[in-house]
């Protein structure tokens, strides 16, 4: 089995406009850009070794990026897919819940809210079956409350 032939690529004009445009300033991940003069060296008919010792890159890495143009395009080529990332651990109805039970009064003998009891108290009341501290202590950053501190927590006037 011998080396496989020598694939060369090659871009549009509007395409390398594109990468030139990205080198040239702005505010860009520096994977981007690194992409983008591979793809340009590799358009000049460089091999993917020869690239990736002026980039920095391993030929693998060189070729991956030839094959993702070749697929999908610049685009494909340049940016990652965005990736899914986790399900929320709360949704709407149980955050609401949360919150208007922190904006109540404590639990009897309590004098303010923690997060530690705060997670301890939606569990009890069954509000969520199971949860994390700083699942909480993220739910109140969101919404701005710190209710171990009395004035930033709104009360029930009697």
């Amino acid at each position: 089995m011998g080396r496989p032939t020598k694939i060369c690529i090659s871009l549009k004009p509007k395409e390398v406009k594109t990468i030139q445009d990205l080198q040239r300033g702005g505010v860009h991940f520096a994977r981007t850009i690194q992409r983008g003069r591979t793809l340009l060296l590799l358009s000049e008919g460089l091999t993917p070794p020869r690239v990736g010792q002026l980039i920095g890159l391993s030929a693998p890495a060189v070729r991956n990026i030839r094959q993702r143009y070749c697929e999908g395009g610049l685009e494909r080529a340049l940016y990652d897919a965005p990736r899914p990332g986790a399900e929320p651990a709360l949704d709407e109805s149980q955050r609401q819940r949360i919150i208007a039970m922190v904006c109540g009064d404590p639990p009897e003998g309590r004098g303010r809210w923690t997060v530690r009891l705060i997670t301890q108290e939606a569990v009890k009341r069954r509000l969520i079956h199971q949860i994390g501290r700083e699942t909480i202590r993220l739910l109140l950053l969101h919404h701005d409350l710190k209710p171990w501190r009395e004035k930033n927590v709104v009360r029930r006037r009697d």
